[in-house]
């Protein structure tokens, strides 16, 4: 079975490649401008704002973008955002949690309900499917940060819980309160990282075949196409042969 972490580099190509910038941009610029109006706007003194800058920085997000959306933060006509998380069921039953910023929270329940319902997904209700999963912080490096035993050495030093390689490069996981420390003790051994992020991890998944996994990822697409939408994460799981073909 393909692990979720040869998914996550086929998203990260295929994002490169076809998912247009500038939404990607907005969604990222958002939760610094969130991260900074929630606490300080000095990075080195909020670790969430620091994580938000760290991962728009590994996006290539220019830096005036960065600091605009920081300084909007201390604007008096900053908007003012609600986090919410939505739960529901694709295709085959595969559960999908979706984590959207809004400013109208009827908008948004109702373009999350009315994508789900029209690619074949259900919308459940808070905590539906999110006992699958596990919060955890994520850490990516390239293959070319070093060997399998190396990253892994350096990752439990630094505090991390596990660590899954393979030739698209390493995943480190560890404690989601822990994310900010780890990230800096690897980033002082290792250098950047590819991407920074606080993710829900399954617990338990569900296995789709092409035809199953062609439709989630209409789901998923239809889903991030939204701009109140963050992240979309789902506990599929799918065979090498199943994922050649989406590439």
């Amino acid at each position: 079975m393909a692990g979720h972490s040869k998914w996550a580099n086929i998203q990260h190509r295929k994002g490169r490649q076809d998912a247009a910038r500038s939404k990607l941009f907005s969604k990222l610029a958002k939760e610094i401008t969130v991260a900074a109006k929630m606490g300080d706007p000095d990075p080195e003194k909020n670790p969430r704002l620091r994580l938000a800058v760290k991962e728009a920085k590994s996006q290539s997000v220019p830096k005036d973008v960065i600091d605009r959306a920081i300084k909007k933060s201390q604007g008096g006509d900053a908007e003012n955002y609600d986090e919410i998380r939505y739960e529901g069921y694709g295709p085959n039953g595969v559960a999908i949690i979706v984590e959207a910023m809004t400013d109208n929270r009827n908008r948004t329940a109702s373009n999350v309900r009315s994508t789900f319902s029209k690619n074949g997904g259900n919308l459940g209700e808070t905590g539906s499917v999110s006992f699958m999963f596990e919060r955890k912080g994520e850490i990516v490096y390239p293959a070319s940060a070093g060997d399998d035993e190396a990253i892994f050495e350096a990752a439990i030093e630094a505090g991390a819980e596990d660590v899954e390689s393979s030739e698209d490069g390493h995943i480190v996981y560890c404690a989601d309160t822990d994310l900010n420390e780890v990230s800096s003790a690897l980033e002082a051994t290792l250098g950047e990282s590819e991407s920074t992020k606080l993710i829900w991890k399954p617990a338990t998944t569900t296995e789709l075949g092409l035809d199953d996994m062609q439709k989630l990822m209409k789901l998923i697409d239809a889903l991030e196409d939204d701009d109140d939408v963050q992240n979309v994460t789902t506990n599929f799981e799918a065979t090498d042969e199943v994922l050649a073909q989406l590439e």
